[in-house]
């Protein structure tokens, strides 16, 4: 049976990995992987469990309770995605990010590689490094029209992005689990992995400003949108939306509430000046036939109605599809062979690293959390945090951001593979042995 189970996982990773030639969009195999995986350890009665950290064990449970336990996780992801996309779509209403675009001055490709990958790395710290995809590719667009360019940095700004949101607690969602989980410390983190996230970034983008797509001058933009004058308010939703975002870890501290928790209120506050700058009823759910005029000029709803549902979607079946692996005990047993094949923990956390290109790493840094047994802020902990956060880069959908990015700019896997991968597979190796080298060093 487990044989049938991983067979299905494979053939449907394939096909999503395959999603330009098959022309079929990527959300069909993993809904459908998902929904067979499940459909499977239902029908065939299979034993599923949750792991227990404390122990280090698999603890058997009911598959209703564990479905609901994951899906709960997926949805705290979801929508916290949705609300931190909607607030970029606000944004994005009043023309707010013509105002971090007009700070943008030169032309030249090279420069603009810096540019962006340094807003990337920062950016992805604070408001995380999915948001931070989510902003700077909306600000590319309005930057360089030509597409074949554009996902050239765009692919970098996944890269630094990951790096960047690898030393703080709320950049990656990895990194959140280790600091929530007690394993690792907000000071700590940013001592032990500043640098090899700087390293992690520096060394793909000094080697990609060599390449011949970023040489000479952008061309210039052929539509009329840099002829429309900017809003008067653009510059107020901008500030107010980056404002929210960054309010969401703030929130979630004096709370001790998910984050996505903050994220919805902090999209309440910027649907609320949306809608008073845009001069419109506050109705952002009312259906009646009576708000419909309103409804068409409101800005959440157009901003809503800009979403990318199919990411969602993707998102949710190839989380709940790795979930069902994980419920089956299969990733916890992967790893604890792995640990016991290979005694050398550091090149076990950098195949860990590796790995989570390929599956999601929420459960493999879930697994390795019950692997061991190291103290707080152990420096293994923060290796783990770094390959994980960063490891996913290797591929376009080993990462939120990438998959996010992959959704918004319909960047080809193969494509991203044969440009980007080896770049960021040499960020990840570089950065990896600045931190073993600094790791000593560092009380």
């Amino acid at each position: 049976m487990e044989v049938l189970l991983i067979s299905i996982f494979v053939l449907g990773y394939l096909a999503i990995t395959l999603e330009h030639t098959l022309k079929i969009d990527k959300l069909i195999p993993a809904l459908a992987m998902m929904a067979l995986l499940w459909a499977i350890v239902s029908l065939a009665h299979l034993p599923v469990f949750e792991v227990d950290t404390a122990l280090k064990q698999l603890v058997p449970s009911h598959i209703e309770e564990i479905l609901l336990h994951h899906l709960g996780k997926t949805a705290e992801i979801i929508i916290f995605l949705l609300g931190a996309m909607t607030i970029v779509e606000i944004i994005d209403y009043f023309n707010g990010f013509a105002t971090i675009k007009s700070f943008i001055k030169t032309k030249s490709k090279k420069s603009l590689l810096w540019i962006f990958a340094a807003l990337a790395f920062i950016l992805s710290a604070i408001i995380d490094n999915l948001t931070a995809t989510i902003v700077l590719i909306t600000i590319l667009q309005k930057v360089i029209g030509d597409r074949d360019v554009r996902i050239w940095f765009a692919g970098l700004i996944i890269v630094a992005a990951n790096a960047g949101g690898a030393w703080s607690p709320i950049g990656d969602v990895t990194t959140t689990m280790l600091w929530i989980g007690n394993k690792v410390t907000t000071g700590k983190l940013i001592a032990y992995l500043l640098i090899p996230s700087i390293v992690c970034v520096i060394v793909p983008v000094f080697i990609a400003s060599l390449l011949p797509a970023f040489q000479g001058n952008i061309p210039a933009l052929e539509n009329k949108e840099e002829e429309e004058p900017t809003h008067p308010k653009g510059a107020a939703m901008l500030y107010l939306g980056l404002s929210a975002i960054v309010f969401v870890p703030i929130f979630k501290t004096v709370t001790h509430l998910p984050p996505y928790v903050g994220m919805m209120f902090s999209l309440a506050v910027v649907a609320t000046f949306a809608e008073i700058f845009s001069a419109t009823k506050i109705n952002i759910t009312s259906i009646d036939d009576d708000h419909d005029e309103a409804s068409h000029h409101s800005p959440v709803h157009k901003s809503l109605s800009k979403i990318e549902l199919p990411s969602i979607l993707f998102f949710l079946g190839i989380l709940l599809a790795v979930a069902a692996l994980e419920s089956l005990g299969m990733l916890f047993q992967f790893a604890e062979g792995l640990n016991t094949a290979i005694p050398n923990t550091d090149i076990v956390i950098m195949l860990l690293g590796i790995g989570s290109a390929i599956i999601d790493n929420v459960p493999l840094v879930a697994a390795s959390m019950g692997m061991f047994s190291q103290v707080t802020d152990d420096p293994l902990w923060h290796f783990i945090a770094f390959s994980a956060g960063t490891g996913g880069s290797m591929l376009i959908i080993g990462s939120a951001a990438g998959v996010v990015a992959m959704g918004m700019e319909k960047i080809d896997f193969f494509w991203y593979l044969k440009k980007i991968s080896w770049l960021a597979f040499l960020g990840f190796f570089a950065g990896s042995i600045t931190f073993m080298l600094l790791r000593g060093y560092i009380a």
